[in-house]
Formats: structure tokens, sequence, C-alpha cells
């Protein structure tokens, strides 16, 4: 299989997370940001990631992904479905600050050149606004994470999200979560950082494997 993903994409991350818990192989192919054709022929939109199977069926949709591997029900989706609204909306919640707060920091990971930051950047600020705001504004977009983290997340791990294994939306709040590991002096509370350590551990999960290639 071969996965086109964007290496700073919470999205992408999940995926990769998954794929990591379910032991499956891929061959990583990291797309530029600026690259519209390679998706667009792929699926006919521009929507990371994509993975292609062996038989060349190229297919979006991070959940959707995930939930058509994993036969074995490994990730066990009844605590996503049974808690679909909450979850998403925490999800939602998440990545507002994550994403003001990292996307000035993203746009110099290996994964973008000249061009692609600048398409990045011209493209991200229409709806969050100048990136040199966001960066004025970092202590508010702390306040705002860490609220969520100390209210929505904490109290719900048992050591997972309201539950004792590993499930899918474990996956999902990593996946925002991980952005901030990027973020200059942002230190995650001990217990969180354990909890994505943990993830990492069972995924055999590797952010900064893709950037070097």
């Amino acid at each position: 299989m071969k996965l086109y993903h964007y290496v700073h994409c919470p999205f992408c991350v999940r995926v990769r997370i998954g794929l990591g818990l379910l032991r499956l192989p891929y061959e990583s192919k990291v797309v530029p940001y600026n690259d519209e054709k390679t998706p667009v022929d792929l699926t006919g939109v521009k929507m990371l990631p994509i993975i292609v199977d062996d038989e060349g069926k190229a297919q979006n949709e991070s959940l959707d992904i995930l939930k058509r591997f994993d036969t074995a029900g490994i990730l066990s989706w009844s605590t996503y479905e049974t808690n679909k609204e909450e979850v998403d909306a925490l999800i939602a919640a998440i990545g507002n600050p994550v994403h003001s707060l990292c996307m000035p920091y993203w746009i110099w990971t290996p994964e973008f050149n000249e061009e692609s930051r600048s398409y990045f950047q011209k493209k991200k600020e229409v709806k969050r606004g100048p990136f040199k705001n966001l960066i004025h504004n970092k202590e508010k977009y702390i306040k705002e994470l860490n609220t969520l983290i100390e209210e929505k997340i904490e109290p719900n791990l048992e050591p997972f999200y309201k539950s004792s294994t590993l499930t899918i939306v474990d996956v999902m709040i990593a996946a925002h979560l991980w952005g901030m590991y990027i973020f200059p002096e942002y230190q995650f509370d001990p217990s969180i950082h354990q909890y994505l350590q943990e993830i990492k551990k069972s995924a055999r999960f590797d952010y900064h494997g893709d950037f070097w290639i």
C-alpha cells in the first residue's frame, strides 16, 4: 500500500498512528502542499491522506480508511460511535488552538519549500488571519488548549479516553495534540505527555520519520 500524506496534517497523522496500531505496512509518499495534481488525479479532490491499496484503489477520509482496514475491530470503534457527537466536538475544539499555534511553525518543517510555504500561508491566512498575529496571540490559544485538556481530556482518561484500552478516539485525540510538540517551549502536563507517549509506543509511531526522505 501507498499512503499519500502531509507530515504535519493531524488527519494524516491519524492514519499513520492507526495503521501502526493495525501493524499494516505502507510506503510513505509525502506530498508537497502545493501539489494539487497528485491528490486530484487519485481521488478527484485535493484532500489528504489518500491510501492506495495493492490493487490500485485510492481512498481518502481518514476514518473511512482506518475503518476499512480494521477488519478485526482492533481500534474499538464502539467507543467513538457511543460518544460520536461529544468526540467530534472535542476534536474540533482542539483543532482551533492547535492549528492557530502550530501553523506558523509547520511551514518550516522539511516537507515545505519556499513555493509550497507561500501557498500554504496565503491559503490558511484567509481563515485565520496573518500568521504574525497568531504568534502575538499565542497566550490566548495556549490558555484555550490547556482548558480543553484540563476539563475535557484528563478527567476522562481511564487511562485512555473513557476506556481501559486504546481506541480510535485516542488515535483522534493524539493526532491533533501531537502538533504541539513542535511549538517552542510548550510543555504538556506530565499525564498527557505520558498518555501520548503510550500511544506512540503502541503504534510504533515516529512523527519525524518521514521528514527526511
